[in-house]
């Protein structure tokens, strides 16, 4: 592995597989080496089984993926590019390396990179790659590429927003390219934020980005220039049904009205962290149907087991956790998702205990409202989901 990505590793705990793997007696590392290929990600090895019984949900539309969300892997840092799966809302199971299989001859590469972004805009899949790898334009019904920046090792992506029919925004390891949307050519960095930027949502006339070093930075839409900074925020951005905009850090759930920019301060009894040092989107969510976030309690990273949330009507948020994923899991990534087609949450874990715990991956579904379990797809591979999109 060489050095100079290290610091781009999608998660510590990769390092920690390595370094452990190779201390092992030989006997265990070719049972290792035996449990990996087994589990090399193609969808004929894919695992499924389901602990409760499989719900056929209704159909959102009958294009091949229109019926399910996806699901964005980093991939095995070093031994294999991430991909795109596929849950199926009508069979339960989850197809993988989706992306590959629709687009016969083209890849995600290098194995180098980590597939860590991806979100919808315009009826376009948007999928984002760190450390050289490349920024893909999908039909989001059909997984067929459009475009592309091609790989190389001057790429540091993070995440995209959109803007209008025209142009958008791409996140990098230092700063911010527009983009336009006709030709994918990014134009001339933004003067207004330097640094490490990540996750970033567009609400009304503004655009609101996270900064390692300054925190939410909100510009203006039009010009870019910034119109106010909300300095502490590590984690964001969740969108709720009366246009608030949410971020979090420290021991503050903080409240942004995307119209005036006024904040409202939310204390939390614990500390919110952020994933600069290996960076995957923010772990919050919000509800569509009630003006409630949702957000996890991390480690200083990810790998937590509690998952909160918030109303202002509900004084226990942060006191009694709204769901705790099994005993022996952990969440990876950012972990959590709000489907708005079923009012459920969509949580990834991965088994805990780093080395060959993390190829043991289970999808779970509760209910947005009660926070009971209503399903459990257990799968095995090295993927690391890093975000799940919904249509």
């Amino acid at each position: 592995m060489p050095f100079i990505y290290n610091h781009h590793i999608s998660k510590q705990m990769k390092i920690k597989t390595s370094t452990l793997i190779k201390a092992l007696p030989l006997a265990f590392a070719l049972l290792a080496a035996t449990l990996i290929s087994s589990c090399q990600k193609d969808n004929s090895n894919l695992q499924n089984t389901t602990t409760t019984a499989d719900k056929k949900l209704k159909v959102n539309g009958t294009a091949k993926y229109d019926n399910g969300f996806f699901i964005i892997n980093e991939g095995w840092y070093g031994h294999g590019t991430g991909n795109v799966s596929f849950y199926n809302f009508a069979t339960g199971a989850i197809a993988d390396s989706t992306f590959t299989k629709e687009n016969p001859g083209k890849n995600l590469n290098p194995t180098s990179s980590t597939l860590e972004y991806g979100t919808i805009f315009n009826d376009k899949l948007f999928l984002v790659s760190k450390v050289g790898g490349p920024f893909v334009v999908a039909n989001s019904h059909t997984l067929v590429e459009i475009n592309r920046i091609a790989a190389k090792s001057g790429n540091d992506f993070r995440a995209f927003v959109g803007i209008d029919t025209t142009k958008g925004l791409i996140s990098t390891n230092s700063g911010i390219y527009p983009v336009n949307l006709q030709t994918l050519a990014l134009g001339t960095k933004l003067t207004t934020v330097t640094g490490q930027v990540g996750d970033m949502i567009k609400a009304g006339n503004y655009v609101f980005v996270l900064s390692a070093t300054s925190g939410v930075v909100v510009l203006d839409a039009s010009t870019y220039a910034v119109a106010k900074t909300i300095s502490g925020m590590l984690c964001a951005f969740a969108r709720t049904p009366d246009g608030a905009i949410w971020a979090a850090g420290g021991t503050q759930l903080v409240r942004i009205d995307p119209s005036t920019l006024t904040t409202t301060t939310v204390t939390i009894p614990f500390s919110i962290y952020g994933s600069w040092a290996a960076w995957h989107p923010g772990s919050i969510t919000a509800s569509t149907t009630e003006n409630a976030v949702f957000i996890a309690q991390n480690a200083t990273s990810s790998g937590g087991t509690n998952v909160h949330k918030y109303t202002a009507a509900n004084s226990a948020s942060f006191t009694t956790p709204f769901l705790t994923v099994p005993v022996g899991r952990e969440l990876y990534g950012s972990g959590i998702g709000y489907d708005a087609a079923h009012n459920q949450l969509i949580v990834n874990t991965v088994h805990s205990g780093f080395t060959t715990n993390f190829s043991f991956n289970d999808l779970c579904f509760y209910n947005a409202t009660t926070g009971a379990l209503i399903n459990d797809v257990a799968y095995n591979g090295y993927f690391f989901p890093s975000i799940v999109v919904f249509h």
